[in-house]
Formats: structure tokens, C-alpha cells, sequence
């Protein structure tokens, strides 16, 4: 059973960086289309960013491009997220998913219902 477990959250100031982490145990990795969503206080659960199994193929939300970038480890079973120029607004909790379908395409990459397991989130506060 695939089991994600998401680290390196926490408070930053506006400006600032943090990178959060995915583990990922039980299945693997490798086959995996992952992705990062994001669920602010009140909002719905909104799409970050997603990468192919191969890491070849990465997308991101217009929100935070140029700012976020994903990767992943496939020998660490691994998927990253370095968030740069941190901004107020991207306080939220961040959610890491797996999409067990291997191959990727962009707009089953935004799509919360297409990914099969989820961590149980970390929390990054951003102050101004």
C-alpha cells in the first residue's frame, strides 16, 4: 500500500524559501505521475504543480511559476518542492499525490480526482 508522508513546512516571511518533501513507501515511485496541490483556509484544494515519471514533463500553476519548481528522486522515492519569493498568499496546507496512471498528460496533471493516494499534508505559513 503506497503510503506519501510530506515534510518541510513551516512559517517563512515574505520573501523567503522553503523546500517541501514527499516520501514516497509501498509501491513504486517510479511509475508514478506526482503532484503537488495546495488548500488554503475557506478554499478549495487547488493544483501547484505536477512531473511525468520520467521528470521530463513539468507543469506548474500560473500562481507560482517562475517562483515553484517540482522535482523528483527516484532513488530517494522522492518528489520535491523548492517555493522561492514566498508570498502571503501562498499560505496554505500542501498536499503531495499520486497519480498511479504513468503516463502523463497536462490536464489530468491539474485534475485533484485523477490522483489515487494523497500525504496528509504540511502546513507553510507565509507573514507579510
Amino acid at each position: 500500500q503506497v503510503q506519501l508522508v510530506e515534510s518541510g513546512g513551516g512559517l517563512v516571511q515574505a520573501g523567503g524559501s522553503l523546500r517541501l518533501s514527499c516520501a514516497a513507501s509501498g509501491g513504486t515511485f517510479s511509475n508514478y505521475v506526482m503532484g503537488w496541490f495546495r488548500q488554503a483556509p475557506g478554499k478549495e484544494r487547488e493544483f501547484v504543480a505536477a512531473i511525468s515519471r520520467s521528470g521530463g514533463i513539468t507543469d506548474s500553476a500560473d500562481s507560482v511559476k517562475g517562483r515553484f519548481t517540482i522535482s523528483r528522486d527516484d532513488a530517494k522515492n522522492t518528489v520535491y518542492l523548492q517555493m522561492n519569493s514566498l508570498k502571503p498568499e501562498d499560505t496554505a496546507v500542501y498536499y503531495c499525490a499520486a497519480d498511479f496512471v504513468g503516463r502523463y498528460s497536462r490536464s489530468n496533471a491539474y485534475d485533484l480526482h485523477r490522483y489515487d493516494v494523497w500525504g496528509q499534508g504540511t502546513q507553510v505559513t507565509v507573514s507579510s
